[in-house]
């Protein structure tokens, strides 16, 4: 009888043991494989399309031997409905990180929960959340710029144009006469990018005098639009335009193309992003200048802190602030420095 519960003792220690080092080889398993679900919210954004394709390419630098990476990525087509509902099949289907950019900053709660439930980590990128809804959860993350930065070296580009050229005041009455295309009505990040702008303009010593602002929901196509009325309404009036992303800004400029005005009768364009279309702008004279958006460095942190949340290696190398965000710096662009930018944005390396 001894020797039969022996026999049982040890046949059940020794199932104990395979199913530890099962679940050991799972667990193993598990941050051998990272599957990262991406949703963002318009697949028409050039800026983050930009920023997408870099991140694909930062992942391929991160691969191992040991270390199989993989990428889902989804278009919410500007709904939150539509964005919440991918972020649940993203997460039935097995992703271990999620990468969103919100539609809309002020709703994440649902996708906060999902993710909180599921223990899936959520990096936020280029939409930053309320502050008090990055705090919910402690495996919640954001990746970006500071919004007030970029304005205010729009503003500063724009200043430094009009004090070294007065022919931009054409009709001489000591003030610029200027519109803005703004990116969402109420978005906060279009709303910090223009008074910033604004105001350091002001601050500089710009008289400014506004017509009108539009909103165009950082769409080259509704730009143009939007423009062509005011082009109607105004006329040659217009004599500087702000534009809250690069996207805006050449729409801007194919309006005054399609309505066939003269070099002579055009305002100064500025715009934000240093997309790869903006800064051929630059090159071509047609854009005064724009406020370099770091995809670049946005994408290499995303891949990092990507892969860092899973497998717990290299979140001590990031350079966070508010304890889980980390931001990029931008950088002004001119005709001066333009092929700098093309370089670096075109070869992923800056000089």
């Amino acid at each position: 009888m001894k020797a039969k519960k022996g026999a049982i003792l040890a046949l059940t220690l020794c199932m104990a043991s395979q199913i530890l080092c099962a679940c050991a080889n799972q667990s193993g398993a598990a941050s051998d494989k990272i599957h990262i679900g991406v949703t963002y919210y318009n697949q028409s954004d050039t800026f983050l399309n930009g920023l997408l394709e870099g991140f694909r390419q930062e992942l391929e630098t991160l691969k191992k031997d040991d270390l199989e990476l993989t990428m889902t990525v989804r278009d919410a087509a500007g709904s939150q409905r539509t964005q919440n509902d991918q972020v649940k099949e993203l997460i039935d289907a097995g992703c271990s990180v999620l990468c969103v950019n919100l539609v809309d900053r002020a709703e994440p709660s649902e996708i906060i929960d999902l993710a909180r439930d599921n223990d899936v980590p959520i990096i936020f990128f280029n939409r930053e959340p309320v502050a008090e809804d990055l705090m919910q959860w402690e495996k919640l993350y954001y990746v970006g710029a500071y919004a007030e930065q970029s304005g205010i070296m729009q503003g500063e580009l724009a200043a430094e144009a009009i004090q070294s050229d007065d022919t931009i005041d054409r009709n001489k009455d000591g003030k610029i006469q200027y519109v803005v295309l703004e990116g969402e009505a109420g978005h906060q990040d279009a709303i910090i990018r223009t008074e910033n702008a604004v105001d350091t303009l002001k601050n500089s010593g710009i008289e400014l005098e506004k017509l009108s602002y539009q909103i165009a929901n950082w769409n080259r196509a509704q730009a143009q639009n939007r423009m062509e009325q005011l082009v109607s309404q105004y006329h040659d009036e217009i004599e500087l335009v702000l534009a809250n992303n690069d996207d805006m800004a050449l729409g801007a400029i194919d309006a005054y193309k399609k309505l066939n005005y003269t070099e002579s009768t055009l305002p100064v364009f500025f715009g934000i992003d240093g997309t790869d279309v903006g800064l051929q702008a630059i090159v071509d004279d047609d854009m005064w200048g724009s406020v370099y958006n770091d995809k670049e460095g946005q994408a290499e942190a995303m891949a990092k802190l990507a892969v860092a949340v899973i497998t717990g290696d290299g979140m001590n190398e990031l350079d966070f602030e508010k304890e889980r965000c980390i931001y990029l710096s931008y950088s002004k662009v001119t005709r001066e420095n333009v092929e700098d930018y093309i370089k670096y944005s075109g070869e992923g390396a800056a000089e």
